[in-house]
């Protein structure tokens, strides 16, 4: 198992934009093979621009299968226009 962090930096006022997609999106996102858990974290003020998934995955291959699918595409296309800050991520074992 690995567990995956990605740090995003948000426009402030598109924050509520981001929460939107992640409701829709997480549900199938968890239901991805090979995805085990998914969380959203927020930072407290001044820093609630600030989000991150926490998501724990069977290996780095069904990770990488997510990162390859149309539901990724999909899902980072309409995230990524709202950064202010390129995203960090990390893959922990």
């Amino acid at each position: 198992m690995i567990k995956r962090i990605v740090k995003m930096t948000f426009e402030p006022d598109r924050v509520s934009d981001f929460q939107a997609i992640f409701v829709e999106s997480s549900p199938l996102i968890r239901a991805f093979p090979g995805c085990l858990h998914l969380e959203l974290w927020q930072g407290k003020p001044p820093q609630q621009h600030i989000l991150f998934t926490y998501s724990q995955w069977e290996s780095e291959a069904a990770l990488e299968e997510y990162r390859n699918s149309e539901l990724f595409g999909r899902t980072w296309a309409r995230t990524k226009v709202l950064f202010i800050d390129k995203p960090e991520a990390w893959t922990l074992s």
